[in-house]
């Protein structure tokens, strides 16, 4: 009968440890939760097919264009199947620029190759040459500095060929890419300052392949406007290597130009917190996209991480105490309307976001986030979040200080936290603006981690406050 009982009862001790051991500690519970995060998101995000439609249905996204109407619909659509105490359209004026007919440009008469036609695209609110197209010298240089200092007797009447290379000891390559997009952005007008008849521009990548990269432009008031066009790097190298050898001509033919401006809408959705519903906390990235691919990585990755995880976040039942909004802006790529008109308006309602986490970086594998502030805020609001690096550093995340994303900067005044998402970079700029940033480009498991990262911080803010 003694041995009977010490039977029951060790077996009962047995049993207690093993459910001791299902149910978490209570300073474990945010881990259990973030762990349940991710396996939701791998299982049953809809990340991933939602991007699949939205580059293959719809395709290029360029603000102003049929595709970009498309994808609002399409988006609002989507987000008013998730259940959420609000989905709407908040309009904005959007620029409508047109790329027109295939970019010509060759190289003619060369007495080393001959004519040579090079793998081109006209960059986003660039005039063009009109229909008999530009024949002129080209003068290579380095640096708008450079530009500069050659002067008007130089530069007058040639075509001015910015090749300065994204620089490659760059482990960051956002740093590499903002270290040469002034000649993108400054150099026509830079170049027009001097007379100069057009421009052409290295493309922004650190790879060396055919694939031209558009991007957008910023002409300057009072100076004239001058046609522009990125050429791959391939042909960015061969161009310098002639130009070493001997005077070159290049032929440029384009056909863009920019049209009247269109009403277009920002696409939001959220779930109103239970305790402080007018704490606000944005998950956000840009609908709009280039019209040469169709926008996987930048940025359709953006926007279907926003909307995941208000579907994850749905799916779990999980009632924040704060307000989650979703935020699709319309026409980051070449104007930020639908940032500024979604921070006039957030202003205006008196609003107040605690955080607004942006990704505009592709759908890679997640290494973490970096924010900024308000300086009065920043150190204080910083500081907190770093304190959950114990929970996401098993998920390979981390905390930098830094930028966060072009949309929701606007919001700064607000005295909020200003979060990037920051994925694995170095592969991202070998698609950025191109082509060929299309949904083979995308690897689905990363793109259901960056979901997985994103909500997992939401979480954390939500619960804790800043």
């Amino acid at each position: 009968m003694r041995k009977f009982f010490y039977l029951i009862f060790f077996s009962s001790l047995i049993f207690q440890n093993q459910l001791s051991a299902q149910k978490p500690a209570k300073g474990d519970e945010d881990a259990f939760f973030i762990k349940k995060i991710y396996n939701t998101a791998l299982t049953q995000g809809q990340c991933y097919p939602w991007l699949t439609h939205m580059t293959t249905k719809i395709g290029g996204r360029l603000a102003g264009s049929p595709q970009a109407a498309a994808a609002v619909e399409y988006t609002r659509q989507m987000l008013d199947t998730l259940n959420l105490d609000s989905v709407w359209l908040e309009p904005c004026m959007v620029p409508h620029w047109v790329r027109g007919e295939k970019e010509q440009v060759r190289i003619v008469n060369s007495n080393v190759v001959g004519s040579v036609d090079l793998n081109a695209l006209a960059l986003g609110n660039s005039i063009g040459t009109g229909t008999n197209g530009i024949t002129a010298e080209v003068i290579e240089v380095k640096s708008l500095t450079e530009v500069e200092e050659l002067g008007e007797a130089k530069i007058k009447g040639k075509i001015v060929f910015y090749n300065r290379p994204m620089d490659p000891t760059q482990l960051r390559t956002f740093r590499a890419y903002g270290g040469a997009v002034d000649q993108r952005s400054q150099g026509p007008s830079t170049a027009a300052k001097y007379g100069a008849v057009a421009v052409l521009v290295r493309s922004m990548t650190t790879r060396l392949d055919d694939i031209p990269h558009t991007g957008g432009l910023n002409y300057k008031d009072g100076i004239k406007k001058i046609p522009a066009v990125a050429i791959s790097t391939n042909d960015a190298e061969l161009l310098s290597r002639i130009l070493k050898k001997e005077k070159t001509h290049v032929f440029v033919r384009t056909t863009c130009e920019m049209l009247s401006d269109k009403l277009s809408y920002n696409v939001i959705g959220e779930i109103r917190g239970s305790e402080f519903p007018n704490e606000i906390i944005l998950v956000g990235g840009h609908l709009d996209s280039w019209d040469v691919g169709s926008g996987a990585h930048d940025d359709g990755a953006g926007c279907v991480h926003a909307m995941d995880v208000m579907q994850i976040m749905k799916r779990l039942n999980y009632r924040p105490k704060r307000t989650i909004r979703c935020v699709l802006f319309m026409n980051e790529e070449n104007g930020l309307a639908g940032g500024k008109a979604y921070a006039k308006a957030s202003n205006k309602k008196g609003e107040y976001h605690l955080a607004a986490i942006e990704s505009d970086a592709g759908g890679f594998t997640p290494r973490g986030f970096s924010s900024t502030a308000h300086p009065d805020v920043f150190k204080a609001k910083y500081k907190k979040m770093t304190e959950w690096l114990p929970l996401l550093e098993p998920y390979g995340l981390g905390f930098t200080t830094g930028g966060s994303g072009a949309d929701i900067s606007p919001l700064k005044s607000q005295k909020g936290l200003l979060i990037g998402f920051r994925p694995d970079s170095q592969r991202y700029f070998d698609y950025h603006h191109t082509g060929i940033d299309n949904i083979d480009a995308v690897n689905k498991r990363e793109l259901e981690l960056g979901t997985a990262s994103i909500m997992s911080l939401v979480y954390l803010i939500d619960k804790y406050g800043l």
